[in-house]
């Protein structure tokens, strides 16, 4: 039975869908002439008119109404081609939505009476709205594989060599990136590449902590000696056997901190014969504390430091509680531990040092200090007195060279670090750097700097790797690759801080607000493939829809953005890549088989800008991490959130992360892939169930074998995935019970001769569901090995 409207007998879905069509269009309209006066496109001024005249018309049962929809809809293909080229994702918020209000306006054509379509008109609109529910389909369904892969058949995959640290490893995962060189390269191929998709769960164990959302389980355990240590983020340090996933014992140092619990390494140490403690792991709290626990029975090393236990808040002083720990773990270089401290990086001036120290690995005494605002402090600073406070500090894990005695520093800034006007000159000359130090000493012996007057929060995120590159005349040069937030990769030779790849100063935007001053240029790895740090434009906005990629172009436009390097200001600004990277702290793997770097990366701008002394002094007491930031004993406080749409999409196009493979001796991209799905998270925060592959972004890194296999879990759906590491396809995907942040790491089982790959499930980035406290153990079927 049909309906008629009372007053004008006009089909009610007719007048329903021209009023749709009317708000959509007068919304368009609106935004769009706001968007011109903004300097922007006037794609959204003319389409809104469009659309708006055409709902009016079909509401008044006029026929030429769906006429002119159409004539819209084909402008905006058009457009859509013109500003995206084939780009599917390009296409989603220009043509998605357009198409199916197309596809109702030719299905409602028969309701026409006032201009009654013959025939063949009614017949041709069914056909056309049908193919167009056809091209939407295939456009959906094209979403759910991937896009933009870059395949560079001209770069010849080359033979490497296995280092002679990564060989002496043997078996086991004895160093958060395996070994001192951070490579996570494992030398073996008992598991590759045609016969990775048989991998299936060996075992699975749960340690019992976990993690609220803020606290993040991103441990990557240990493998020596057939045992697993693995550290949650409450520091409670678990022994399992390797074979088994049988939990041996834990050792719970009841730490406690009031936000960021973190605990992403231990590190193992066997002083040998004669020590009455033996084997120990040893444990940075997030209460600042060093302990040795033993390996064999999980009890405290009471031969170290005062019964198993040193301070590492002395000589810093008083900090507020929470604002200097140790959230990436200890590192154990020779005989010798070092360490750097978490800072909570904005809240205000003169926080902890940054002072980096070493401990004897056996007894627990400090051995050296090095303190970069007093190099006259070589131990303790004097009675009374403590390290520099509020030097760069490094929080992320280091590296080290045992033969050239150099252990290498990535800094972070002076906080707080979106203003310079407190620095002193050390902190300008050190923050966001790599800093090589004498092992044994601690005296510098060079510094690279990757960023001048940091105001971005581009601390340099993740260790060094070590590998050994191929010079212009075939000799092997000692190189140390540095990546950054900044989605640049920097060579360096790793005895002296010169590059090995090109390095050019570019200038860079200046700025003019109160009280801070800039860099005139920055270093820019030319010799080097960046990652993701394309510049920002209008045509590279992103939405779900018409309304909300509007919403994101005129906040594009209405932000300050002059590129890399745009300064804080007053008004807001964007600056990309965001403070997350870039690459983050997962660091890169290394085939070394292969002379391949592989590298994932967040791809997610910011948008930020001051706020007044008196607005900042009027927040509560927030998160170092937070939106808002106090930086206190500053001109300002700060704002800063991810440049996202109302629909909490992201308002650039994607991907937002994706994996590459560089060849370290033609230095050229060999391919890249988007990692990552929307299956667990969508507009909202929403579960949307849909793996739509856009590449998400992901935290934690990747682990290389001799395979050919590359693994990686730090993504936004809940799988651990392999691929093909020359060619970058995907060879297999397990599903895991949550997501993770932790890189996954190999071990040939000491009981079994089995490879095992094991992966710490325990919540995906962003994500506050479903978390966890799982380690999962696969192999390959026992006949298949």
């Amino acid at each position: 039975m049909q309906t008629y409207s009372r007053r004008s007998k006009t089909h009610a879905g007719l007048v329903w869908f021209g009023l749709l069509l009317g708000v959509v269009g007068a919304l368009l309209a609106a935004g769009g002439l706001y968007l011109v006066t903004l300097g922007g496109s006037w794609y959204y001024l003319i389409a809104g008119a469009g659309t708006l005249l055409s709902g009016v018309w079909i509401s008044q049962d006029r026929l030429k109404g769906v006429g002119l929809y159409l004539a819209v809809f084909g402008f905006t293909v058009l457009w859509t081609l013109w500003e995206s080229g084939l780009n599917v994702w390009g296409w989603v918020p220009r043509t998605l939505a357009p198409a199916g209000l197309a596809f109702l306006a030719l299905f409602l054509v028969p309701l026409f009476r006032k201009t009654a379509p013959s025939a063949s008109v009614k017949k041709a609109s069914l056909l056309g709205g049908s193919a167009l529910v056809l091209a939407l389909l295939a456009m959906v369904i094209s979403l759910l594989f991937p896009h933009g892969m870059v395949y560079n058949k001209d770069v010849a995959i080359t033979p490497g060599e296995v280092s002679a640290t990564t060989a002496a490893a043997g078996d086991e995962w004895r160093d958060y990136g395996r070994t001192g060189e951070q490579t996570r390269y494992a030398p073996f191929d008992q598991i590759n590449r045609s016969n990775v998709d048989k991998l299936e769960v060996l075992w699975t164990a749960r340690h019992g902590d976990i993690a609220t959302y803020g606290n993040e389980n991103q441990n990557t355990p240990l493998y020596v000696d057939g045992s697993l240590y693995h550290c949650s983020p409450s520091d409670i340090v678990t022994a399992l056997d390797g074979a088994t996933g049988k939990i041996k014992w834990q050792f719970d140092p009841k730490a406690k901190a009031p936000f960021w619990h973190r605990c992403r390494a231990v590190s193992y140490y066997d002083p040998g014969p004669g020590d009455s403690c033996g084997p120990r792991i040893v444990l940075a709290t997030i209460d600042s504390r060093l302990l040795a626990v033993r390996t064999k029975d999980g009890q405290l090393c009471e031969t170290f430091g005062d019964k198993g236990t040193v301070s590492l808040m002395t000589g810093i002083g008083d900090s507020p509680a929470g604002l200097y720990m140790q959230t990436s773990g200890t590192m154990i270089a020779g005989n010798k531990i070092i360490m750097g401290g978490w800072v909570g990086d904005n809240v205000m001036v003169g926080e902890a040092s940054g002072v980096i120290r070493a401990f004897d690995a056996a007894t627990g005494e400090l051995a050296w200090a090095w303190d970069l605002g007093n190099p006259a402090i070589t131990k303790l600073p004097p009675a009374g007195q403590t390290y520099t406070r509020g030097t760069p500090n490094v929080w992320t894990t280091m590296s080290y060279d045992l033969k050239l005695g150099l252990v290498y520093l990535p800094t972070g800034n002076a906080t707080p670090d979106y203003v310079v006007e407190h620095r002193r000159p050390f902190d300008n000359e050190y923050a966001s750097a790599v800093v090589a130090l004498d092992l044994n000493t601690g005296k510098e012996k060079w510094k690279f700097q990757t960023t001048h007057l940091d105001q971005w929060d581009y601390d340099v995120p993740a260790p060094p790797s070590l590998v050994d590159v191929p010079g212009k005349n075939g000799e092997k040069i000692p190189a140390l690759i540095q990546i950054t937030k900044r989605g640049q990769i920097f060579m360096l030779d790793r005895r002296t801080g010169a590059p090995i790849a090109e390095v050019e100063e570019r200038p860079v935007p200046q700025g003019h607000t109160e009280g801070q001053y800039y860099a005139k240029t920055q270093p820019y790895s030319v010799g080097m493939p960046a990652i993701g740090a394309e510049p920002l434009r209008e045509d590279r906005t992103w939405g779900m829809t018409p309304l909300d990629h509007l919403y994101c172009r005129i906040k594009f436009k209405s932000h300050i953005y002059h590129g890399d390097f745009t300064p804080p200001d007053v008004k807001p600004y964007l600056f990309s890549p965001g403070n997350n990277g870039g690459f983050n702290w997962g660091g890169a793997s290394v085939d070394q088989s292969r002379n391949l770097l592989i590298v994932n990366d967040i791809r997610m701008p910011i948008s930020a800008h001051f706020i007044s002394r008196a607005e900042a002094d009027a927040l509560p007491d927030v998160d170092a991490h937070g939106t808002y930031s106090k930086m206190i004993g500053t001109r300002f406080g700060m704002y800063l959130v991810n440049f996202l749409s109302p629909m909490e999409v992201p308002c650039m196009q994607g991907p937002y992360g994706t994996m590459t493979a560089i060849d370290l001796v033609s230095r050229k991209i060999v391919w890249q892939v988007p990692v990552g799905t929307t299956k667990e998270v969508g507009p909202f925060g929403l579960r949307m169930g849909v793996p739509f592959n856009v590449g998400m972004p992901t935290l934690g890194g990747t682990v290389a074998t001799k395979g050919g296999v590359v693994f990686i879990s730090g993504t936004q759906d809940y799988y651990l995935r392999a691929y093909d590491v020359e060619t970058g396809k995907e060879l297999w995907k397990g599903a895991l019970p949550t997501g993770g942040e932790a890189t996954p790491l190999t071990y040939i089982d000491k009981a079994s001769g089995r490879q095992i790959v094991l992966v710490n499930a325990s919540g995906a980035p962003h994500n506050p569901r479903d978390r966890g406290d799982y380690l999962i153990a696969y192999a390959l079927p026992a006949a298949a090995k």
